[in-house]
């Protein structure tokens, strides 16, 4: 497989160094993407370049992750309008071992000569002294090299200016690329289109310190065809931590997106080859209302992040709004995955006493719920079949009890066809 013309027809490339396709054709070569540690989980935005590692490991050719534990206490000023919080070493530590367990669901860290490595740039910076950096690196770039670069004029001219701690940044990460080349034969750094300009000060600083030849590729930054930002949603960030993000939710978050952006999504986030790509776009512009695209991108990527069965509890949780669900279904639910499905729907507390005592459906529904205004709309619904309890059609002589609880907790009640209410037991 050749590495650049796979991701070049996935729309992965957006700047490459003369020389980098033929390096790559030339012998098997080691690349690296820096990963930002002050989370414990990386999230969608990050999918962009950790597919970019999987293709060149796919490719023959062997990965590193470095994850940022020395630049994570500094902070990175490119596409960052004001500096960011500093963390210690504990909890750079702990994100990098979270990260790790992500990153091992998408690259092979045990297999061979192109094995996947995850380094940490803390582990060479951190009994580097000021006046050994100074010595070492500073002197083989210019402030007006440095002062060039985007993300620095724009942090400048901005009025709020750029502290000399991010503005050393640059040079921190080139050093990493340097300190890769020198240590593990690292040839090249890829990256989101935002990183050239710190990726290109390595290059520079590996030619002028170590006289090497070292290269550099950069992916566009992932867009959404209405100009919204792609993987952020109203709640935040779309995470790969089933914790901070429910596969539900993940799910959802791709079988939500547009036609357009499901055309170009499924290129750059799946490992689905072009004539299953071409074969699923043709099955979609002939019946575009039934998702076959969108589908696809989310089963993909919900199985690699999550698992073939946090994706069929996403799928049997989605199908319950649309009708199709059913009681059994329901009861599998964890609480999570409920809240999220039904997320929105009025939702009243009872006592769980009440509950326990057991009701008449009629009064659950009018005294005690007020889903009802009336006893007498509420017999009128439940004779004409008008009424569901976890997703059952009930009638007047129907007893609600404790055996009914969602996870000891919940009652879903359905009012004609979409009318939603989640009752609460305290």
């Amino acid at each position: 497989m050749n590495f650049i013309e796979e991701i070049r027809w996935r729309g992965m490339i957006h700047d490459m160094t003369p020389g980098t396709e033929e390096q790559l054709l030339k012998e098997i070569t080691s690349a690296y993407i820096g990963y930002d540690p002050t989370s414990d989980s990386l999230h969608i935005g990050n999918l962009a370049s950790i597919m970019m590692l999987v293709h060149f490991q796919r490719a023959g050719h062997k990965p590193f992750a470095l994850v940022g534990g020395a630049t994570g206490m500094i902070g990175d000023p490119s596409g960052k309008s004001e500096e960011r919080n500093l963390l210690d070493e504990t909890v750079l530590r702990y994100n990098q071992n979270c990260i790790q367990k992500q990153l091992e669901k998408f690259l092979d860290f045990n297999c061979g000569i192109n094995s996947a490595e995850m380094v940490n740039n803390y582990d060479w910076m951190k009994e580097f002294t000021f006046l050994n950096f100074l010595r070492e690196v500073g002197k083989h770039i210019t402030v007006n090299y440095m002062i060039a670069k985007d993300s620095v004029k724009k942090r400048m001219d901005s009025g709020s200016g750029i502290s000399f701690t991010e503005f050393t940044y640059q040079l921190v990460q080139g050093y990493d690329y340097c300190w890769l080349f020198e240590h593990k034969n690292v040839k090249l750094q890829m990256g989101g289109s935002d990183q050239w300009g710190n990726i290109v000060t390595g290059t520079e600083l590996i030619r002028r310190k170590l006289s090497g030849d070292a290269f550099a590729l950069t992916c566009p930054l992932i867009t959404k065809a209405d100009g919204g930002k792609f993987g952020k949603t109203e709640s935040g960030n779309v995470w790969l931590d089933p914790k901070k993000t429910s596969p539900y939710k993940f799910y959802q978050f791709w079988l939500n997106t547009s036609d357009t952006d499901a055309s170009e999504y499924i290129k750059k986030f799946t490992l689905l080859s072009k004539d299953e790509i071409e074969r699923l776009q043709k099955e979609h512009d002939e019946a575009p209302h039934l998702r076959v695209l969108q589908k696809a991108l989310a089963e993909n990527i919900t199985v690699r992040v999550h698992s073939r069965e946090d994706l069929q509890s996403a799928v049997e949780a989605s199908e319950i709004l649309f009708g199709k669900g059913t009681h059994e279904t329901l009861m599998k639910l964890s609480e999570e995955t409920l809240l999220s499905v039904f997320e929105g729907v009025p939702q009243c507390e009872v006592a769980k006493s009440e509950i326990v005592k057991s009701l008449n459906i009629t009064e659950f529904l009018t005294d005690l719920t007020g889903i009802f205004p009336s006893r007498g709309e509420a017999r009128r619904m439940l004779k004409e079949g008008g009424v569901q309890v976890n997703k059952t059609k009930v009638d007047e002589s129907f007893i609600i009890n404790g055996q009914l609880l969602l996870n000891d907790t919940y009652i879903l009640i359905q009012k004609g066809k979409k009318n939603y209410f989640l009752v609460k037991a305290n």
